[in-house]
């Protein structure tokens, strides 16, 4: 398979400097788009409550990365699953995404509230959240998927 590079488009700024696992929703972020963009790069983004926000895991070390299945958050009590059965960090390609309500464009700048990632993180990609690309069908999760997310927030 071929190899892909990616350029991160900008750099999130936080508080948060390690990754918990909880309490992301009381975080409010700064993401600031690297020189090569101007604020037409975001025009029109204000008009939408939330963003879809692709950032890379970059404190992951090789050594942490897991392939295979393990326990979420290390909890016995939950069942083994497979990495991509689950959201946690430590994923082959180190990728995260997240749904977060954006509060304002500022020329090449905007802030969000929730999004689960550290100071320093790289960002690689920013879309407008849009009711048409909404799950479709019912939605179904294991009890410890809906657990797992009861402080998350």
């Amino acid at each position: 398979m071929n190899r892909i590079t990616l350029e991160p488009i900008g750099t999130v700024r936080n508080e948060r400097t390690e990754p918990i696992d909880d309490g992301w929703d009381a975080v409010e972020s700064r993401i600031v788009l690297d020189g090569r963009f101007g604020a037409d790069a975001l025009a029109g983004l204000g008009a939408f409550s939330h963003i879809e926000v692709l950032f890379a895991f970059h404190l992951v070390s090789d050594e942490k990365v897991n392939t295979g299945a393990r326990h979420p958050r290390g909890r016995e009590d939950w069942p083994e699953v497979g990495i991509f059965a689950q959201r946690g960090k430590d994923r082959p390609n180190r990728l995260g995404l997240c749904t977060c309500p954006l509060i304002r464009v500022q020329g090449t700048a905007l802030t969000v509230r929730g999004l689960d990632a550290i100071d320093g993180t790289p960002v690689l990609d920013i879309k407008p959240w849009m009711k048409g690309f909404a799950p479709r069908g019912e939605i179904r999760e294991p009890d410890w998927a809906a657990e797992i997310m009861r402080d998350y927030w």
